[in-house]
C-alpha cells in the first residue's frame, strides 16, 4: 500500500478522535429532571443502558453541605446541583442511560431531599440548566469517574499500529 493511503487513514482515525470532544454539551437538559418524578406505566421495551459513571461512591458534600432543609434556598441548592452534575452533562442527558435516575437516587439518598427538589427548584433557558465552563482541572477529575474506555485513544493506538505494520 502507498504511502498516501497510510496518511489518509491516519489523518481520518485522527479526526475521529478529535471529533468527540466537541459534541459535549454545556446544558442540562430538562429530560433529565423527569427521572426524578415517579413513573407509571408499561415500559417493557424501554430498558435502559447501564450508566457508565459510577455514582455510587462520589462525594455528595458538594450538595449537601449547601442545600439543607428545611427551607432549601434555591440559589444555594440550584449552584451546588450544578456543580456536582454539569461535568456529566453528555451521560446525564443520554436518555437511553440509567444515568439520571442513578445520580438523582444517590442525591437523594445522602441529602434526604424531598423528591422533586431539584426539578421544582433549578429552572433553566430552553435548553435546560446552563452549565458554567469547566477548567481543565476538573475535566480531568470527571474523566476519572467515568468507567467506559476511552475510544479516542484507542483509535490513536490503531493507528499509530497501522502506520508501524505498513512500514515494516
Amino acid at each position: 500500500m502507498s504511502l498516501k493511503f497510510v496518511s489518509g487513514a491516519l489523518f481520518f482515525c485522527l479526526l475521529l478522535s478529535i471529533f468527540p470532544s466537541f459534541s459535549s454539551s454545556s446544558f442540562i437538559s430538562d429530560g433529565v429532571f423527569g427521572s426524578q418524578a415517579l413513573v407509571t406505566g408499561r415500559n417493557l421495551l424501554q430498558t435502559k443502558k447501564t450508566c457508565p459513571v459510577n455514582f455510587e461512591f462520589m462525594n455528595y458534600t458538594i450538595i449537601t453541605s449547601q442545600c439543607k432543609g428545611p427551607k432549601f434556598p434555591v440559589k444555594e441548592c440550584c449552584s451546588a446541583f450544578l456543580d456536582f452534575a454539569c461535568p456529566y452533562t453528555e451521560q446525564l442527558n443520554d436518555l437511553s442511560n440509567d444515568c439520571a435516575t442513578t445520580m438523582f437516587s444517590y442525591i437523594n439518598l445522602y441529602g434526604q431531599y424531598p423528591p422533586g427538589l431539584f426539578a421544582n427548584q433549578c429552572k433553566g433557558g430552553k435548553e435546560g440548566l446552563e452549565c458554567p465552563a469547566m477548567s481543565p482541572a476538573s475535566a480531568a477529575d470527571v474523566n476519572a469517574a467515568v468507567n467506559t474506555a476511552s475510544t479516542p485513544l484507542w483509535l490513536t493506538i490503531f493507528a499509530a499500529l497501522l502506520v508501524f505494520v505498513k512500514l515494516l
